[in-house]
């Protein structure tokens, strides 16, 4: 029988997320699963070109930097739910979730396997932040938060390059693993993509995280989704209907100008060793302000509009979420890359993204029948089980 007793600010939390996998699997087809290859657009048509662009600026301006920012955040709501269970029986969650996370790791290496650039085995190390904070007061833990939230690493390049903008920036690191990559996606066989996978692929995702901001900004909204379920911010209240509004405005008046300034930034500022840290600082900033705003604005349609029913369609989506996000991967991985079919020069974004629409369909259909009859996902109850539940 399907699950229909959960508490409501859990019921959101599973629409959340899967608004959140939907969006990633629409980001992963466009980009060819972060290969980049696509075929020539000579020729094509004045309409498909504009569809190309529309799709391509709309989905990343909308999801791109957010949709694993929503995925983040209820990451750390979801180890509140079970922290907070487990401490309501009398047991210390803390060791438990560290095996939680050796166990995702391995979730990661095996999705690494088929998708280069997946995002698994970062949150499975950066994960570890939440049990060294669990403990501590909801103000000790936002400070941190915000701490992290504002990159102290890259203020710190950025006070560093001030001192001696003449100094250029180290290449990145991962340029170099993104170029071992990127000739095997193109032409090697399924062994060799996969050999690949688990050492470049894997290096060349977890240096463009450190690269771009994303191993700080994860372990801020890892703590402050934590925050949130103490809190019971995604609970339908009076009281949280008014900070919605608060933090909606506020991310609002954020946002525009962060955004505005994030794109004039290199007009203004000729030195590279200033301008890249100083532009990850300003647009990790103003992606996380829109963040809010879609997180936000999620809850009022879900809890206050007729929209709540469609919403609710992506809950056993949400719930599946780890079985989704790695499904996606091996399917994406056969449709793009080389040991598959190799569309990655067949299919232009437009095509693309009807292939993520598609998959997405199939994938919403068969939770929805799987809920009926399971508690959990395939991979979800593996990992369950794996880690004592």
């Amino acid at each position: 029988m399907e699950i229909t007793n959960r508490q409501p600010h859990i019921e959101v939390a599973d629409a959340l997320r899967g608004f959140a996998v939907m969006a990633i699997i629409l980001l992963h087809s466009v980009e060819h699963f972060n290969f980049y290859s696509f075929p020539s657009t000579e020729g094509q048509s004045a309409w498909l070109d504009f569809t190309d662009r529309a799709i391509w600026d709309g989905l990343f301006f909308a999801f791109g930097g957010k949709a694993y920012a929503i995925f983040a955040l209820l990451f750390g709501f979801s180890f509140y739910i079970m922290y907070h269970n487990q401490e309501k029986r009398g047991c210390d969650f803390r060791l438990r979730f560290c095996w939680r996370m050796v166990l995702l790791f391995l979730f990661g290496n095996l999705n690494a396997m088929f998708f280069t650039g997946e995002v698994l085995v970062l949150y499975s190390l950066v994960g570890f932040v939440l049990p060294l904070v669990c403990r501590l007061s909801n103000r000790t833990v936002l400070v941190i938060a915000a701490v992290c939230m504002v990159q102290p690493v890259e203020w710190f390049k950025l006070i560093c390059a001030v001192a001696n903008p003449d100094v250029l920036p180290a290449k990145p690191l991962s340029s170099y693993y993104w170029a071992q990559a990127y000739p095997v996606l193109g032409s090697g066989n399924f062994i060799e993509t996969v050999k690949m996978n688990l050492w470049d692929g894997q290096m060349a995702s977890l240096t463009w995280a450190w690269e771009n901001a994303r191993m700080f900004q994860t372990a801020s909204l890892f703590m402050l989704g934590m925050v949130a379920g103490r809190c019971g911010w995604f609970a339908d209240t009076r009281a949280n209907r008014r900070l919605w509004g608060y933090v909606f405005g506020a991310a609002i008046v954020c946002f525009f100008p962060l955004y505005g300034i994030s794109n004039m930034l290199p007009k203004f500022i000729p030195s590279a060793a200033v301008l890249t840290p100083l532009a990850l600082i300003v647009s990790s900033l103003h992606k996380f302000a829109f963040m809010l705003m879609e997180v936000t604005g999620f809850l009022f349609l879900f809890y206050a509009t007729p929209l709540s029913r469609l919403f609710r369609i992506l809950m056993p989506y949400g719930r599946m979420s780890l079985t989704n996000y790695i499904t996606q991967s091996m399917v994406g991985a056969f449709l793009f890359y080389n040991w598959g079919l190799s569309l990655h020069d067949d299919f232009g974004i437009t095509a693309s993204v009807c292939v993520g629409v598609a998959i997405f369909v199939v994938q919403l259909m068969f939770c929805r029948v799987w809920m009926k009859h399971h508690t959990h996902g395939p991979l979800e109850y593996l990992w369950r089980k794996a880690h004592g539940f």
